[in-house]
């Protein structure tokens, strides 16, 4: 008998399954941790061996968490609030302002990523972070009588082809805590043209999958469901970042203060892919680590292409340096090289545009 590969029997189920509609507007996550191993980047592989590195996408030191954060004045702009936890909007961007410690808020989000079916990675309290493992949202998956008779026998064969991690950053605040969700993902593809072979490649992430973990945590920290609801639609402000050239040197121009300007790009740099090795919030810097894109290989989507994610040649990484400089009610922000220099190469210059679009 011919042996039938795992996608040609999900097609067989999905065919049969046509008619049968996707759960789409719920979430029900299974943790991946049997799943095949992610080929991830080069980078991020490196970085897990070492125990300061444990956060693939951003770790920071002890001393940066406690002595770093600066003062922050409450931000009226698209703000909702239910008693003292607030939700704040910028564009794609949320996230939650809770007047809380972060040790009191830590054994609650992290019961909240247990009981949403995750595993946890990453669990440094000192740091203020944790990440989930590689989960997959079943919800997606047809229900149907097909998957009710052959899911329970051969749960495997079964796949949404994508899987999804979240990190979470707890900042300290005069008045209590930020809290930070960002997405990544990750999606099975045909790596042949004979269609008999499969990779993972990174997807983007999904602010919506983000809004609606911060809605569910906010329940979890007591609001009613009715109020994140609401709360969660509250519109969005506008947007306000913008690439420029000053001096020669390619900026992300954002007309916001420095502290609203801080929270966002910490943001963006968490959901975009890049490895942050420290950061210092009094001198408003980030200290990350970038994968150049291989000009040799086939060309590639987006994001791989950014950050080059499925590479076959180990690409080394780069060094820089992310500086959020504000004045008044506006902030730029700028790339630095390694010993601080600023930096004008073609590099920054895709560093920069990155940050802009996930700000937009």
């Amino acid at each position: 008998m011919k042996t039938i590969s795992r996608f040609a029997l999900l097609a067989l189920v999905a065919s049969l399954a046509a008619c049968s509609a996707l759960e789409s507007d719920k979430i029900d996550y299974k943790s991946a941790g049997k799943a095949p191993t992610l080929e991830v980047p080069p980078d991020l592989t490196q970085l897990t061996r070492e125990n300061r590195y444990a956060v693939p996408g951003g770790a920071v030191t002890a001393n940066a968490y406690q002595a770093g954060l600066a003062n922050a004045p409450g931000l009226p702009t698209a703000v909702s609030s239910v008693g003292d936890v607030k939700m704040e909007r910028a564009g794609t961007q949320r996230w939650l302002i809770v007047n809380r410690s972060p040790d009191q808020l830590w054994e609650p989000v992290r019961d909240f990523w247990q009981e949403s079916g995750f595993l946890l990675t990453t669990d440094q309290r000192n740091l203020g972070i944790m990440e989930t493992d590689w989960a997959e949202n079943r919800a997606k998956l047809p229900q149907d009588i097909i998957r009710g008779t052959l899911g329970k026998f051969m749960d495997s064969v079964y796949s949404t082809g994508e899987l999804d991690r979240f990190r979470t950053r707890l900042e300290r605040t005069p008045n209590g805590t930020e809290i930070f969700i960002s997405h990544r993902g990750m999606e099975e593809v045909y790596s042949s043209s004979r269609k008999d072979q499969t990779a993972w490649q990174p997807r983007a992430s999904d602010p919506e999958l983000e809004a609606e973990f911060l809605r569910r945590l906010m329940v979890k920290l007591g609001v009613s469901q009715e109020q994140s609801k609401v709360i969660a639609a509250a519109g969005a402000a506008p947007q306000t970042a913008k690439v420029a050239n000053v001096g020669g040197q390619p900026v992300v121009q954002i007309n916001e203060n420095f502290e609203r300007a801080w929270r966002r790009v910490g943001l963006a740099l968490d959901r975009t892919g890049f490895t942050v090795e420290d950061r210092d919030r009094a001198a408003g810097t980030y200290f990350v680590r970038y994968v150049p894109p291989n000009p040799n290989k086939s060309e590639p989507g987006v994001f791989a292409k950014l950050f080059s994610f499925g590479s076959s040649k180990t690409e080394a990484p780069l060094k820089f340096r992310i500086l959020v400089k504000g004045q008044g009610e506006t902030s730029t922000v700028s790339v630095l090289n390694e010993s601080g220099a600023a930096d004008s190469t073609a590099n920054a210059q895709r560093i920069v545009q990155v940050i802009a679009d996930d700000l937009k």
